[in-house]
């Protein structure tokens, strides 16, 4: 299994000197080669401009348009207004000798300037690469006197050292494009989940102000009218309790599916979940199961009992009479139905009934306080547990269509068959 490759350590293992600056040229990272090639502490450089990081000598005798720290400022310059990396020349760099102020050491630099780029085509950073090329010419300096023949080894083993350091500054840059990238699209995915969050906090709060308002508008009544039944009256305020707890179930299961909180998975037979279920719900529909012994399932059985719960509240909800279950298998695949005999979902909405918050006109009439949660929670527990929710088409009414993976049938458990084949209660 590969691990993540830790940026940081490569970057600052790296023979090529490397600084990373700022667009405004404030140096935030340096690795040690750098550090080596400056003869200058971490501390020393790190917040400053580059163009001010060192002292040059001021007796230095180069015209100004050749001196270091005018070639780096133009270099700069280039890459920011071009958005390409800019090569300089040779620079004189006579840079004070650290612990010895006045003291100036003769050193000779080349290198690149590379800028990184945001989605927006902006530079981000840039890249300073240099490379102490004080010795090769020192050597040049001596081969009159030498010969060349010392020489030409020498320059020899400095090409391919060049060459090498040249493949690592191009791969660290790449690493460091695809880290960015990468970096990129998390952030923009939290701030994706943040923004989603925040709407459905906001649209959630206003549908619990209908109930608490009936509440309090109800217990003033109670407590006014001395006369009031104070059965009804309590009655219908639990009404208005379950209501607030159905909205408080659905967005702590929504919170937990956020969150990706695992759940304890385990093998059982789907139809004898589904008819157990059958028997708890208050449904007002007269409710016809066909289901098929056998087919066994992994999942969570107490989530996969809310995504049930939801299917069948939606079905009641738009029933005329009757709604059918249907468990059957269809390898790999295990297949729930629920089908109601109301109007029906059109086409273009068959996507939209499974959005946060989305209900469509016959909805709102015939639940006006219903939240709009329970099929996009029906379809996200199902997704937690490689399954797919959709609605299908159907000779009449509505048909939404569960498919989860079918357990293997090497467990005991998940073979083992409905035996209690109960039955629904109907009104």
């Amino acid at each position: 299994m590969s691990s993540a490759v830790d940026y940081e350590s490569v970057f600052k293992a790296l023979a090529i000197p490397v600084a990373v600056l700022t667009p405004d040229a404030v140096i935030v990272a340096v690795n040690d080669a750098y550090l080596t090639m400056t003869r200058r502490a971490e501390a020393d450089l790190i917040g400053r401009c580059v163009l001010s990081a060192f002292t040059f000598n001021p007796d230095a005798d180069d015209p100004p348009a050749l001196r270091g720290d005018e070639l780096t400022r133009e270099s700069l310059a280039r890459a920011l207004t071009t958005g390409e990396q800019v090569r300089t020349p040779v620079q004189r760099y006579d840079i004070e000798t650290p612990g010895h102020p006045g003291e100036f050491e003769e050193r000779y630099l080349s290198g690149v300037t590379v800028p990184v780029l945001g989605p927006d085509g902006e530079v981000r950073c840039l890249i300073l690469q240099g490379e102490d090329i004080t010795d090769f010419l020192r050597q040049l300096r001596l081969c009159g006197e030498h010969g060349v023949a010392g020489v030409r080894a020498r320059l020899k083993e400095m090409e391919t050292d060049v060459y090498a350091r040249a493949r690592d500054l191009q791969d660290l840059n790449g690493r460091l494009e695809r880290a960015y990238r990468k970096q990129c699209e998390t952030t923009s995915a939290l701030h994706e989940a943040v923004e989603r969050q925040r709407r459905l906090v906001f649209d959630l709060s206003h549908d619990l102000r209908n109930p608490i308002a009936a509440l309090l508008a109800k217990l003033d009544v109670a407590l006014s009218d001395s006369g009031a039944d104070l059965r009804q009256s309590l009655c219908q305020l639990v009404r208005d309790v379950e209501r607030l707890n159905a909205i408080v179930a659905d967005m702590l299961e929504l919170a937990r599916l956020e969150t990706a909180i695992p759940s304890a998975c385990e093998p059982f037979d789907l139809g004898r979940l589904v008819l157990d279920e059958l028997q708890r719900q208050p449904l007002t529909a007269r409710v016809v199961p066909r289901v098929d012994p056998g087919v066994a399932v992994r999942a969570c059985p107490v989530r996969f009992a809310r995504l049930l719960g939801n299917l069948l509240s939606n079905a009641d909800r738009h029933a005329a009479s009757s709604i059918e279950v249907v468990v059957t298998a269809h390898p790999p695949d295990a297949v729930l139905e629920v089908v109601d005999d109301g109007a029906g979902i059109a086409p273009g909405d068959r996507e939209r009934i499974f959005e946060r918050l989305v209900r469509l006109d016959d909805a709102r009439r015939r639940d006006p306080q219903g939240s709009g949660l329970g099929l996009s929670i029906a379809r996200e527990i199902a997704q937690s547990f490689g399954g797919r929710l959709y609605a299908d088409d159907s000779p009449t009414g509505a048909r939404l269509v569960l498919r989860l993976p079918l357990a293997s049938p090497q467990d005991p458990e998940e073979s083992a068959p409905a035996d209690r084949p109960g039955r629904p209660a109907t009104p």
